[in-house]
């Protein structure tokens, strides 16, 4: 997808370059919400993960200005690489003062790897293209060893704090959705969310599981046609309408039982529950559906494989790997289930066959002396049925007409 700059202005009023109304946020999920086709968005990110990326190229915007490097050497993460080859412009390690020398809603230019306001130029940067983001990646593959032991003793740290939850279920919540014996879709707005809950329309139709949205997952599961049974997360991305969508909503508090996305639930006037936990919202989701029973966890837009792991740049991410390791048990992703699950008949294949049936069965009554007879019949009526419709709409003769007042000699 090539994005085309929306807004430009001519060299006389502004000079050469792309001009756009500047979108200013250090947290990339927040600056989507409100960034429109056209904008310059301005971020303070450092390796840039693709789920971030597929958002922003989402929202179509001019130019990314990076305060900080989007590839920082620590691991190949994939989000710049999406954002070049999308067409739009990356300005990268901008500078930490791009953050607020770039004031939301005033009108910025970018050129030649520069950021004006006017005719003053408030940053310089380096612009990425294909070569310059295929060497970063080549560089940071390098350097992938350091990040694998440091996700191993994050693994090891998590477990040390959280064995008690991830062994025994200790300080699971009580919640009123019923999951035993029920098959479970944990819904996340993660990698090919879109495409793969897609593919599970079939199964959803057919086999009807209870749905789970993390955060802006329920969002997804909106968009997609559906209600969720449960939204979970710490409720920071998530819409008020899936909140009041009639869902029951667990808030992800951290373990000392602060929950930041308490105070926003209960101002909607929406009963919560609060699981305190480690990790992140999809862990709680998982292991809240492992420990109520649940015969199958389907799994959309999760963290899977050690590349996805690595690519959120976040420590935290230990706990989603060992989580997985729990409930593995049960749990499928959802390509494995796009793959595997074939839906046994649809109303419209059946629908085919049953009129085919009944063509064959006509040809082969028509083959019959018997078949040939009712049909002569069945012909019969229908002219009948067609000369008393006609009928109805023709003139009735004049001797069949009622008769008048003279003829019956009535002056």
């Amino acid at each position: 997808m090539k994005v085309s700059v929306l807004r430009r202005r001519s060299d006389q009023e502004q000079g050469p370059g792309i001009v756009g109304t500047v979108r200013v946020d250090r947290r990339t999920k927040n600056l989507t919400k409100r960034l429109q086709p056209g904008d310059i968005a301005v971020i303070d990110h450092m390796d840039i993960d693709k789920v971030s990326a597929e958002a922003l190229v989402g929202c179509r915007p001019a130019a990314v200005v990076n305060a900080a490097p989007s590839t920082s050497g620590r691991y190949p993460n994939l989000g710049p690489e999406i954002i070049v080859a999308a067409g739009i412009p990356l300005l990268d390690s901008a500078g930490s003062e791009v953050m607020t020398d770039l004031v939301e809603g005033t009108t910025a230019r970018v050129h030649d790897s520069a950021v004006w306001v006017g005719e003053r130029c408030v940053a310089q940067a380096f612009t990425q293209d294909e070569e310059s983001v295929a060497a970063s990646m080549e560089e940071a593959r390098a350097g992938l060893s350091v990040q694998l032991e440091a996700f191993a003793a994050n693994t090891m740290e998590y477990l040390r704090r959280e064995r008690a939850l991830l062994l025994d279920g200790v300080g699971v919540p009580d919640v009123t959705t019923r999951l035993e014996g029920r098959q479970v879709l944990i819904v996340v707005r993660g990698y090919h969310y879109k495409e793969d809950l897609a593919t599970l329309r079939p199964y959803i139709r057919e086999y009807r599981p209870i749905l789970i949205g993390v955060d802006g997952g329920a969002d997804a599961i909106l968009e997609a046609g559906y209600t969720p049974d449960m939204v979970v997360g710490d409720m920071d991305s998530v819409s008020d309408r899936a909140l009041t969508c009639g869902a029951e909503v667990v808030v992800h508090a951290y373990r000392d039982g602060r929950a930041p996305g308490l105070e926003r639930v209960r101002a909607l006037d929406v009963e919560a529950v609060v699981f305190p936990a480690t990790g992140t919202s999809e862990d709680v989701a998982m292991l809240l559906a492992d420990d109520k029973g649940a015969s199958l966890i389907v799994a959309v837009g999760t963290h899977a494989t050690l590349v996805e792991f690595l690519d959120k740049g976040r420590s935290g991410m230990a706990s989603t790997f060992l989580t997985r390791l729990r409930v593995g048990g049960k749990l499928v992703d959802a390509k494995g289930v796009s793959r595997l699950y074939r839906q046994r008949i649809s109303n419209r294949q059946l629908a085919v066959l049953v009129a085919a049936g009944l063509v064959a069965l006509g040809v082969a009554l028509a083959s019959t002396p018997g078949g040939q007879t009712f049909y002569s019949l069945i012909g019969a009526s229908v002219d009948d049925l067609v000369s008393m419709v006609r009928g109805w709409f023709t003139d009735a003769p004049p001797e069949a007409l009622p008769a008048t007042a003279s003829s019956w000699g009535i002056v």
